[in-house]
């Protein structure tokens, strides 16, 4: 099983930026999804989470200005970020837990991908 997040890139302030995550391999059920953020020299932070059934949750920081969503699918969950800041530069990573078809269930980190927000 591996998740892959895309839709990173370099976006003006005011700007947005549409990431998307997608789970594959061996998935049997995915549950919860979370996307975190990891700027520069700081600690890894836990941004938005959205359960199987739809349920939201977000970071103080970021309530009302993204929006999490998932196409349960295509095994994929998305975040939505309107009105960026400069301090929502970091790399994005995605985390779900996983049932695998073996019935394990498992918790998976993404690689990241880069949001830049800059003038």
């Amino acid at each position: 099983v591996q998740l892959v997040e895309s839709g990173g890139g370099l976006v003006q302030p005011g700007g947005s930026l549409r990431l998307s995550c997608v789970a594959s391999g061996s998935i049997s059920s995915i549950y919860g999804m979370d996307w975190y953020r990891q700027a520069p020299g700081k600690q890894r932070e836990w941004v938005a989470r959205i359960t199987s059934g739809g349920g939201t949750n977000y970071a103080t920081s970021v309530r009302g200005r993204f929006t999490i969503s998932r196409d349960n699918a295509k095994n994929t969950v998305y975040l939505q970020m309107n009105s960026l800041k400069p301090e929502d530069t970091a790399v994005y990573y995605c985390n779900a837990d996983i049932r695998l078809l073996s019935a394990t269930l498992v918790n998976y980190w993404g690689r990241g991908t880069q949001v830049t927000v800059s003038s």
